[in-house]
């Protein structure tokens, strides 16, 4: 019943009950953001990573820090998976986490914040002192409506910290931050002239990342002549790094510093995480959130270095009104670039969940697969996880993408269902005869 109502009720009316959701909350835990440094970390892509490499820079630089993103939900060092299988959470619970890091003597709270928490009002009465952009580029256009609409929910927020009432923590007036990455196309936009600072990142004559390579080892690059190797896979988080670097400096924490943790970084929750167990049986398994174009293209860019003999690669597209001509860009892309393609279930929330599967297959099979021989459709997700290692041979590289570490799987009606695609893999694995 509830879902038919949706489809009735204007999205705009619909999203009024966040706003109230998010008034409420302000209120009935005492507006918590006036007592901590707020950092928001918005962008299409490597926000929850950002969040989570610069919760351990900030924390090894003295902050006592909380943060709430996909990955986890962190105060002062208590660290929690999401499993609400949602980035910015609503009916009030912004407000507790952020009342719960004051309470735990938290200083700095990082908000992974989204155009579609935006547009549901998510972000409001959180009081930010710092936003920061990752990057920007086509992707949500089903939900927003286009590519003008959903640049302009992210220059929003950007309009919104600056625009917010300064406050003063233990005596000291805290100045309003913009933190833009100067490649994105049309970055001044993010630039209100109400911000008291505002910082470019990741342009030539800005804080960068030059020569970067990557090996079986991790990345390397240079920064202000400065020499890192991190051992993390995918030259993308190279600029995720230099992202946190700049909200660090901003800060005025010192390269001494800065150097010393990213020393310690490595890959986060369900970002090209390996399944150590795969390698007893000679084949590997990483599990990945890659579920759009832009980001698969970076994941096998890193499948490149590890030269497995073949790709078996476990796959499938999300529902609940995302981008649908994704599926046939990943279906096209996927179907290419592994040898054996495993389409199946992925978060069909409302949609039919074999419609999806049936659109992805379809570009799959426009690429020369062969339904049976090298492509494979399986409706249950645990199924399709099995049916991988199944098929693994020795060399061989397992793919499972779409949904990192996320705790559940949304389904029909709003309902979830507990997930995690790595302890499956971990499961199949298990089941395996050597």
């Amino acid at each position: 019943m509830k879902s038919i109502l949706k489809k009735f009720i204007p999205k705009k009316l619909l999203n009024l009950r966040h706003l109230f959701y998010a008034w409420v909350g302000a209120v009935k835990y005492g507006n918590p953001s006036e007592e901590l440094f707020v950092i928001g970390v918005t962008g299409t892509s490597g926000k929850s990573t950002t969040v989570f490499l610069l919760r351990q820079l900030l924390e090894a630089a003295g902050y006592t820090v909380g943060a709430l993103s996909t990955i986890e939900f962190s105060v002062a060092g208590e660290h929690q998976l999401n499993d609400k299988k949602m980035t910015m959470l609503g009916k009030m619970q912004i407000q507790e986490y952020l009342r719960k890091m004051v309470d735990k003597g938290c200083n700095v709270a990082i908000v992974e914040t989204t155009s579609e928490g935006r547009v549901q009002h998510r972000h409001r009465f959180i009081n930010y002192d710092m936003m920061l952009l990752t990057n920007l580029y086509p992707e949500h256009i089903d939900s927003h409506g286009s590519f003008e609409k959903y640049r302009q929910a992210k220059i929003d927020l950007f309009e919104y910290t600056a625009k917010s009432r300064r406050k003063t923590i233990k005596g000291k007036r805290i100045p309003k931050t913009a933190l833009i990455n100067r490649s994105v196309m049309g970055h001044t936009k993010f630039a209100s002239k109400l911000f008291d600072t505002i910082v470019m990142f990741d342009g030539k004559e800005k804080l960068h990342a030059e020569d970067i390579t990557s090996d079986k080892e991790g990345i390397h690059f240079t920064v202000h002549e400065r020499a890192f190797s991190v051992p993390m896979y995918g030259e993308h988080n190279a600029q995720n790094i230099v992202a946190c670097m700049a909200v660090a400096r901003a800060l005025d924490i010192s390269w001494g510093t800065i150097e010393k943790a990213v020393e310690t970084f490595h890959n986060v929750p369900g970002r090209i995480e390996f399944i150590p167990q795969a390698e007893e049986h000679g084949f590997q398994v990483i599990v990945d959130y890659a579920f759009e174009p832009v980001a698969m293209k970076k994941l096998y860019d890193v499948v490149d270095l590890l030269k497995p003999k073949r790709i078996v690669h476990v796959f499938g597209s999300t529902g609940g009104g995302r981008d649908k001509a994704r599926r046939h860009t990943l279906g096209e892309f996927i179907g290419k670039h592994a040898q054996v393609c495993i389409v199946t279930d992925e978060d069909p929330y409302n949609d039919d969940p074999m419609k999806i599967i049936q659109d992805v297959a379809t570009a799959v099979t426009g690429t020369g697969k062969k339904l049976g021989k090298n492509l494979f459709v399986e409706l249950d997700r645990r199924k399709a996880i099995h049916l991988a290692v199944e098929k693994a041979k020795p060399g061989d590289l397992i793919l499972i993408t779409g949904k990192g570490s996320e705790q559940a799987m949304c389904i029909a009606n709003g309902n979830m269902i507990p997930w995690d695609d790595r302890l499956i893999a971990r499961e199949a694995i298990g089941n395996r005869t050597k």
